[in-house]
């Protein structure tokens, strides 16, 4: 495929993209196949000659589609949201394009550069401490991660690698095995100190934890991977309050905040203590302006060598929306949410079963387990929603939450009445 080709096909990719954005609310938002499907429609082997881009887009209709679970269709309200744009699609194209490995500043200068600007842009939008900033000279700093679990480990790693040079400095006949073997990392059954618990979008005391932390001189890692994007939005950001104790926070724009995936935002108080964990020099990463103190080596930062440009799709929507823009879309769904709520209140068959502070409402049928279990059953085995469950304490519960950037109002009353009719009929059912 040569130059000019390329613009023709890139032309009819745009145009495919969006008449599949624009149709989705049409397609059958969890797929009717059964495992191991595709396996027969394809051949054992790649072609020996070069195939067609149209049979290729063809079968993108026909082999793919099916077995497609649309995670972006308004009537798709499972897990969390996957945030999805036109500014970041389009700026992750521009990405693979200039298709440059960024572990070190030289590189791509760049591609480091404005990663280091993006973080603060995003940390003074969340009101995050001064501490937590690059700036011009800060000690702290931020970085984009693949995931939440990733930044986790990462913060994991660092606290480990961080006291253990701290105990062998006051005590150095200490071995790392012997400190290895009586490190405690403490967490709930939700994981780390936790703002909007995937379960049930519940909220771990900061002002709580966080001064216990600072005083036992403990790492505090803060993990809000759903609910960190609402923090934009000053009627949310007491949520955040407490940050301030933490040695890292972590959130994922890629789940609510129109970055497509992946960008997941961890910041840190003391850049050293990743880079000092990670540090990694061989000669051939080596580079003049390395000890220069003006610059960031992002492979210090994480687990991978290689990164790409996942900046550019921050600066995209970040420009293209702008804040207000980014704030009206959080609202959007957290009023949805709150509609939703409103309509269970509405059948007392239905009891909700955690506080509806943003875009996610728990709810269940009065009634056992096994009943939930069926309903559940009859909501995705019909199709037209898609819904996952949880456990809370001992009880089985559906979660709503709201997930597409096109989700309307009339969406949401729809999967209501659906609901409640399948209700209707499966506890028609249970008398007969």
């Amino acid at each position: 495929m040569n130059s000019s080709e390329f613009r023709r096909r890139g032309k009819e990719m745009t145009d495919f993209v969006a008449d599949y954005l624009d149709g989705i609310e049409g397609r059958q938002v969890y797929p009717d196949v059964q495992p191991g499907y595709l396996r027969s429609l394809v051949p054992s082997t790649a072609p020996e000659e070069p195939d067609a881009f149209e049979d290729i887009i063809n079968d993108v209709e026909r082999i793919i589609m099916p077995g497609v679970t649309h995670w972006h269709s308004p009537y798709f309200f499972a897990y969390f949201p996957s945030a999805n744009s036109y500014p970041a699609m389009l700026a992750d194209m521009l990405c693979g394009a200039i298709g440059c490995i960024g572990f070190s500043w030289a590189a791509s200068p760049a591609c480091t550069e404005l990663e280091t600007v993006m973080m603060d842009w995003l940390g003074k939008m969340l009101k995050l401490p001064e501490a937590f900033l690059a700036g011009e000279a800060g000690e702290g700093g931020g970085v984009i991660q693949g995931s939440a679990s990733e930044a986790t480990l990462m913060a994991l790693l660092a606290a480990r690698t961080k006291v253990t040079r701290r105990l062998q400095a006051a005590s150095p006949g200490l071995t790392q095995g012997a400190i290895t073997e009586k490190l405690v990392a403490y967490s709930s059954d939700q994981v780390v100190a936790t703002l909007g618990t995937t379960s049930c979008c519940s909220f771990d005391s900061l002002l709580e934890v966080g001064p216990i932390c600072n005083k036992e001189d403990m790492w505090l890692h803060i993990d809000a991977a759903y609910a960190g994007s609402s923090f934009i939005c000053p009627e949310f950001r007491h949520l955040l309050n407490g940050v301030e104790f933490a040695d890292s926070f972590n959130f994922n724009p890629h789940k609510w905040l129109l970055v497509n995936f992946d960008c997941s935002a961890m910041w840190v108080k003391k850049r050293t203590d990743l880079i000092g964990a990670f540090k990694l020099d061989p000669v051939y990463l080596k580079h003049s302006h390395q000890d220069s103190g003006l610059i960031t080596d992002y492979r210090h930062w994480q687990l991978p060598l290689g990164r790409r440009f996942r900046s550019l799709k921050m600066w995209f929507v970040f420009r293209m929306y702008g804040v207000k823009g980014l704030q009206a879309y959080i609202r959007k769904h957290v009023q949805l949410a709150h509609e939703f709520e409103h309509l269970l209140h509405q059948d007392p068959r239905f009891e909700i079963c955690a506080e509806v502070t943003l875009g996610l409402v728990c709810f269940r049928l009065k009634g056992s387990n096994k009943l939930n279990e069926a309903l559940l059953e009859r909501i995705n085995g019909t199709k037209k929603i898609h819904l996952v469950p949880c456990h809370l304490r001992d009880k089985f519960v559906l979660r709503f939450a709201i997930c597409s950037r096109t989700v309307e109002s009339a969406h949401v009353r729809l999967a209501w009445e659906h609901i409640s009719q399948l209700a209707s009929d499966l506890l028609g059912a249970e008398k007969e």
